[in-house]
């Protein structure tokens, strides 16, 4: 039986141990996955676990219940509350009510009454997961999908075959308001092969579809639509710094449809543009952006600028095998690019027909893989010289040569690729860890004015520092706050007040918790046993 799951959050350790001996929490369907002591250590649990419900008290330093659930109302809206409390205040009651919590239990908590309350939760909870799960529902989902009109052309947008006389028109007969003043097209992209038990694939994706549009639709004025097998979105942006903010929170959708309808859901985002002429650009660079799931994995959003903003494509590629050939370069084993490249020489392209045929050939290839480089910034020691010689030099290959001598060239372009990648992120990690050296002893520093300062969302920036590091970037920040403050310890005699604020926090308390959390001791106990040493 799968186990819905609860995170207690009370200062008091002892409160908390009741409540946890107190119930049978799995046969009421739940299962504590642990426990915080203040608002700010249970905000980073839920971050990490995403808990089904959150129990928590309001009266807790550094972060009070109130405060931390209008966190997770906003960042994590699926997650139910429940607030208990020893103070039976009106205006705690009216608050928690505008956030909509579950349930409000005063102190000291009675036992009847919390099988109560989480009988009742678990079947809430049980009837969401199952309208969104129903086949019916989904099926009716589908069935009111957006108009068809609306939806081809959305369709001929995306695919550039909308002239800009006839956009007007369009725009006033099919009754669509696209104000921008910035637009992106958003690919989602759901698996399936990954598809829960007995679940439709075509059901569960448009289950997605109707997902995206009720998250997304009114804070980016989305327009939603089905093609080729994937829902585009487009987004109205009011300004295009706004993309790193989009990128965060589709990330967070992505792993909301995995956690409440188990579809594997990937998002890619395509660059932003001013025009909506250009969103055929915009699709297209969302779905390369798709495309790199298979290095940076799926459930998740992907924004093309972040993974790759020196692979801009190859434009005027010769043909579909070409096209191919590109893609296992980018994106594919040494195997799949050696493949391509034998595609590639058996197709049409190099028909037996002429030697001029040929050699028309020839050249269109050394220019579509000299472009190729160029857009990807790659130094190509084959396109370094005269481009003269090295046609005359292609020219003279017979197929097998040919064959040879262009295989060898993409592999060297894959690796050179993946190369560039690794000293993008290590640079990128690099300029974030000084960041960290520079402004360590802002109190303000925060994960979100790190991202803005690097311009970079939020997803991405975590999931890269932690890949090259080994820890989350608050982890890091803490860890260096605290080597710092541990020297200061030892080499000043500060009061821990002046030491506190010089490392960034400023509740001296909240100061001393983290320390004897990092260290095992308090502060003044650490200088006295290290100060002889």
């Amino acid at each position: 039986m799968n186990l819905y799951t609860v995170l207690l959050v009370d200062d008091e350790e002892e409160v908390i141990r009741v409540i946890m001996n107190k119930l049978n929490w799995e046969k009421l369907g739940f299962s504590v996955i642990g426990y915080a002591n203040n608002g700010v250590k249970a905000l980073e649990m839920v971050e990490e676990y995403q808990p089904d419900v959150v129990m928590t008290d309001i009266r807790m330093p550094y972060m009070d219940g109130l405060e931390l659930s209008h966190r997770i109302r906003a960042e994590f809206p699926g997650t139910k509350l429940l607030l208990f409390t020893g103070f039976d205040e009106f205006e705690y009651a009216k608050e928690a009510i505008h956030l909509e919590i579950e349930e409000y239990i005063l102190k000291p908590v009675n036992s009847i009454e919390l099988i109560n309350v989480f009988t009742s939760l678990k079947i809430k909870l049980d009837q969401e997961i199952s309208e969104k799960r129903s086949a019916q529902i989904l099926q009716k989902y589908y069935m009111e999908s957006l108009p068809l009109l609306q939806a081809n052309f959305y369709s001929t947008l995306i695919e550039g075959r909308i002239h800009e006389e006839d956009l007007p028109t369009y725009l006033s007969d099919y009754q669509i308001s696209l104000s921008g003043p910035y637009f992106c097209c958003l690919v989602i992209h759901t698996s399936s092969t990954q598809v829960p038990e007995n679940m439709n694939p075509l059901l569960l994706a448009t289950s997605v579809q109707k997902q995206a549009e009720e998250r997304l639709s009114a804070r980016w004025n989305t327009k939603s639509f089905s093609y080729l097998g994937n829902t585009v979105v487009i987004v109205q942006l009011s300004s295009d710094n706004m993309i790193s903010e989009l990128t965060d929170e589709c990330d967070r959708f992505c792993k909301y449809a995995q956690k409440i309808i188990g579809a594997v859901v990937t998002v890619g985002v395509g660059q932003v543009c001013d025009n909506i002429l250009e969103l055929s650009q915009s699709y297209s660079t969302a779905r390369e952006a798709v495309s790199y799931r298979v290095i940076y994995g799926a459930c998740r959003a992907i924004n093309i600028k972040e993974i790759a903003p020196q692979e801009k494509g190859e434009a005027d590629a010769a043909d579909d095998e070409l096209n191919a050939l590109f893609k296992a370069i980018r994106l594919g084993t040494e195997d799949n690019v050696t493949e391509a490249v034998e595609r590639y020489m058996k197709s049409e392209v190099f028909p037996e027909k002429s030697l001029q045929y040929h050699h028309i050939a020839v050249i269109e290839l050394a220019g579509s893989l000299y472009r190729f480089a160029v857009n990807n910034d790659i130094a190509g020691e084959e396109f370094s010289g005269d481009m003269k010689n090295l046609y005359s030099y292609l020219l003279d290959l017979e197929p097998e040569a040919l064959q040879k001598w262009l295989t060898g060239v993409s592999l060297s372009f894959r690796e050179r690729l993946i190369n560039a990648r690794s000293r993008s992120t290590q640079s990128f990690v690099f300029k974030a860890q000084e960041y960290v050296r520079e402004n360590y002893a802002d109190a303000e520093l925060s994960l979100d004015r790190v991202c803005s300062a690097l311009n970079v969302s939020n997803s991405y920036f975590s999931t890269i520092f932690k890949k090259e590091t080994g820890k989350s970037f608050i982890g890091y920040l803490t860890d260096y706050r605290m080597e710092q403050a541990s020297r200061l310890l030892l080499e000043t005699n500060e009061k821990n007040y002046v030491i506190a604020n010089r490392v960034g926090y400023a509740d001296p308390n909240y100061f001393s918790y983290v320390f004897k959390r990092q260290f095992g001791v308090s502060p003044s106990k650490y200088r006295a046993e290290h100060a002889d040493v």
